[in-house]
């Protein structure tokens, strides 16, 4: 005979078995939590392991970091020279002036200590808004498909076609760049890479197991795109960023150097400076063109070992 179940003991099991989803929902989040915090930690000490145990890599972090340093604190004991000195124009490296001075009679050292302040905050501005950029466009459009991922995917092709610098020159004739504006435009001319970058590595997530749980549990796309797939990028990205960096570096140098940019202070105004001098045919005032010269190539190889090593660490296909 069937047993009769009581009202009371119906509710009761249906109340248990509401708790049991919701104890396995939650058991469900919990591990995609530790999941994601183990992710991140392991990409933490690839990260560590890129800057401080490879060579290459802690060469690159140690000249980045005193580059930084430089331009930052520098000033405090190497204060720029605001009033000139006719008896000491294009004077020869002394016990006072160890770089010797330039076509005003000022410490040149001092002008290199001050001067990669201005390129240091320009090339992060830019490889900042770039890379955020490439990552809304490219996850989006990774996981969301169909017509908006062939359309951004269409753009980015006609994109990568225009020519940077010779168009940078151009609007530098028509309006006046600022730093904040000339880092915007050169956000804005720099999110394609990036974009296809971050768009194939979401591509090759997108069908993982915690990526497909975390849609499964109706996680919002924010969450997903933040918390479950970059920190399996990481490094990717971050090795983007230093390359975005050089280039922005290379793209305001040589505006500067052209004198298309109006800029107050930095290496490449050094270097437009001192050519427009005739320094190169001065050997006792030659450090005027050659310190400011060799800071810009330490500062874009610091930038070259870092990616370098990032890539290496985090893509297998490199590792030896």
């Amino acid at each position: 005979m069937a047993k009769k179940i009581s009202p009371h003991a119906a509710n009761t099991g249906i109340s248990l078995e509401m708790d049991n989803k919701h104890d396995n929902t939650n058991g469900t989040q919990y591990i995609i939590q530790l999941t994601h915090k183990s992710r991140f930690k392991h990409n933490l000490r690839k990260l560590r392991h890129a800057l401080l145990q490879d060579p290459v890599g802690t060469f690159g972090f140690l000249i980045l970091l005193s580059i930084i340093l430089m331009s930052t604190l520098g000033s405090i004991w190497f204060p720029l020279d605001e009033i000139s000195n006719p008896d000491l124009i294009l004077d020869s490296p002394s016990a006072e002036h160890f770089l010797g001075t330039d076509h005003l009679g000022r410490d040149i050292w001092a002008q290199v200590v001050s001067g990669g302040r201005e390129l240091l905050v320009l090339a992060f501005l830019t490889a900042s808004i770039a890379v955020l950029l490439g990552i809304f466009l490219g996850s989006f459009s990774a996981l969301i498909g169909g017509k908006l991922d062939e359309i951004l995917l269409f753009l980015a092709d006609v994109w990568l076609t225009i020519p940077r610098f010779p168009l940078l020159v151009v609007l530098s004739g028509f309006f006046r760049l600022s730093s904040v504006v000339l880092a915007i435009i050169l956000a804005i001319l720099s999110w394609a890479g990036v974009y296809r970058t971050i768009r194939a590595e979401v591509l090759s997530l997108k069908n993982r197991d915690f990526v497909e749980a975390a849609f499964m549990l109706d996680m919002p796309l924010v969450y997903i795109i933040f918390y479950e797939i970059m920190p399996n990028i990481m490094g990717f990205i971050a090795a983007n960023f230093t390359l975005l960096m050089r280039a922005a570096i290379y793209s305001q140098v040589g505006l500067v150097f052209l004198g298309l940019l109006p800029l107050d202070q930095n290496w490449g105004v050094m270097i437009n400076i001192a050519w427009n001098q005739g320094v190169i045919y001065n050997p006792d005032s030659i450090w005027f063109l050659l310190a400011p010269t060799i800071a810009i190539c330490l500062l874009i190889l610091s930038l070259v070992w870092i990616s370098r090593s990032l890539e290496e660490i985090f893509n297998p296909g490199l590792q030896k």
